[in-house]
Parts: structure tokens; C-alpha cells; sequence
């Protein structure tokens, strides 16, 4: 059975350029793209979406990082999509990540680590409503 996630393509990796080259590894791996923008987070919205890290020490840098300029989300469509995307991606920390993931090739740091994803699919259901509607997911359900 197919099942979601969601990516992003956060604020550092889209300050290098390196965008385009993280979404076609994303599509290499077998992830259909159904729905993608680029957009800058507010505060609020960047407050609302890591909301589950607020009384952990780093959430305040977290926000503030993810507002400091353009980042884009991506919700992804595969059989075990989570699991899959998470090995793709590597571990958080990016000295720790295996070679050839996307964060080992393209994170600076633990806290300026290239992408996110979706850790369950119950997550990845709520993280893909906070920046998708019904209608921009339906659209390219085909």
C-alpha cells in the first residue's frame, strides 16, 4: 500500500542551490511529487509546525532558522514512503549519516541539516495538511 510523507527542502540547501538536485534524488528513489511549492515560513507557522519541540532547548533557533528565507515542502507518494524517505535522507547529524544520503551530501550541521521528513505516518498526515489543502494534493492524484 502506498503511504505519505512529507519533505522539505529547508532554507539552508535552498540558499545553496541545491534544491533541484535534492528533488531529483527524491524522484531517483521511486517518491511521486504530488504536491510541492516554495514558500518562506512565518513564525507562526514555523512556531505551530515544530510545536511538538517547544519546551526542548533548541525550538527557539529552530524557528528562527526555518523563517530566515525560503524553504520548500514536498508531499511524497510511496509504498512505505516514511521508513524510505528517512534512509534516503541519513540521520540528523550529518557527520553520523551514511554516505551517499541526501543530508551526508548536503547538511552543514545538525541544526542546518538540508531536509526534513516526516518521523511516523500520523505526522506525516498532519505535516502535509500544514502546508497542503485537499485540493493542491487531489490535483495531481492521477
Amino acid at each position: 500500500m502506498k503511504n505519505r510523507t512529507l519533505a522539505i527542502v529547508k532554507p539552508d540547501a535552498v540558499a545553496k542551490n541545491a534544491a533541484g538536485e535534492i528533488i531529483a534524488r527524491i524522484q531517483k528513489a521511486g517518491f511521486k511529487i504530488l504536491a510541492m511549492k516554495m514558500t518562506r515560513m512565518s513564525v507562526p507557522s514555523a512556531r505551530g509546525f515544530y510545536e511538538v519541540h517547544k519546551e526542548r532547548p533548541f525550538y527557539d533557533d529552530l524557528v528562527a532558522f526555518m523563517t530566515s528565507g525560503p524553504c520548500v515542502p514536498l508531499a511524497l507518494e510511496k509504498e512505505n514512503a516514511v521508513a524510505d524517505y528517512r534512509k534516503l535522507i541519513g540521520a540528523t547529524d550529518p557527520a553520523e549519516a551514511d554516505a551517499g544520503t541526501i543530508r551526508k551530501d548536503f547538511a552543514e550541521s545538525k541544526s542546518k541539516n538540508a531536509v526534513h521528513g516526516s518521523d511516523s505516518d500520523e505526522n506525516a498526515a498532519l505535516e502535509i495538511a500544514h502546508f497542503f489543502t485537499r485540493d493542491e494534493l487531489l490535483a495531481n492524484k492521477g
